[in-house]
């Protein structure tokens, strides 16, 4: 692999972490060589698109099952069906992103945000300023730091960064980005850079609300931005909500230590997400060559 001059390369060497770039690449190359992959590519990608919003949905406490997701048309009722509407959007408009996000990532995040918090919240597509609060990531973020965390003890997240760092992080974020979009070849590879920008996004919080649904689609662009799923059939979210929030909150803390140990613990646990994400797809297309969808 060459490294070149991206900073992100050498998280690729980390332990544990090339097998299971090696292991991903295997299995997506393999699902896009399904036979169905020739003649229903576009269902797939639709059909990714459901149930990775649905994933990520339940990931923000809204855990509904996919047939209800797939059936309602109304979701502004509650809490919980304004958190399914929000992912559903950023599933929908995800794609349309694409080429905005290769010369201006943070344009994207400020759109995925105004998407999933709506016209009506005047913070809708701001990033959060002076003495505003973000929301807890995760449902179980509220349980664990009350003692109450039913898959065991999984340890306080920090608070974001105040909102100027996180606005300063961001735009080295956004410059190490188009970077690599004029380097022609080398760096680090598209799981590696995927995982890192879902991984700063939950660190800083640049938003009031519904971060990591935002993260959650900025990884997906860029898994499909960076070639690794151009047709965007690979739904990690689903990964992430199979492997559980627990889980999730746990490798979310190794990479906020920036420990080599704790980085590569939230890499290979973004590598697993999205390996059962391709085995969730792989089951879709076998469905659909027998008829049954």
């Amino acid at each position: 692999m060459t490294t070149g001059t991206d900073p992100l390369a050498p998280l690729a060497l980390l332990a544990g972490v090339p097998e299971a770039v090696a292991e991903v690449r295997k299995n997506v190359d393999r699902l896009y060589g399904h036979r169905v992959m020739r003649r229903r590519a576009g269902e797939v990608t639709s059909e990714s698109a459901l149930r990775g919003a649905r994933a990520s949905a339940a990931l923000d406490g809204a855990d509904w099952p996919l047939e209800e997701v797939r059936r309602r048309t109304d979701f502004g009722a509650d809490p919980e069906a304004r958190t399914v509407g929000a992912a559903l959007r950023l599933s929908a408009e995800a794609g349309q992103l694409l080429g905005v996000w290769r010369t201006s990532p943070l344009q994207v995040l400020a759109r995925l945000h105004l998407l999933a918090a709506g016209d009506g919240d005047p913070a809708a597509g701001r990033p959060r300023r002076d003495g505003e609060r973000a929301e807890p990531l995760f449902p179980l973020e509220l349980a664990a730091t009350e003692g109450k965390a039913p898959d065991g003890p999984v340890g306080e997240l920090p608070p974001p960064p105040p909102p100027a760092e996180a606005a300063a992080r961001l735009d080295q974020l956004a410059g190490l980005l188009a970077a690599r979009a004029e380097r022609p070849t080398g760096g680090a590879p598209a799981l590696v850079v995927a995982a890192v920008v879902h991984g700063e996004l939950l660190a800083l919080r640049p938003f009031g609300t519904h971060n990591g649904l935002v993260a959650r689609a900025a990884q997906r662009i860029v898994l499909t931005a960076e070639g690794l799923d151009p047709k965007a059939i690979c739904p990690a979210e689903v990964g992430l909500a199979e492997l559980g929030t627990a889980a999730y909150r746990r490798a979310l803390l190794g990479y906020l230590e920036s420990t080599p140990e704790g980085v590569s613990r939230w890499l290979v646990h973004c590598a697993a997400a999205l390996g059962l994400g391709v085995r969730e797809s792989t089951a879709v297309c076998e469905a659909m060559q027998r008829g049954m969808v």
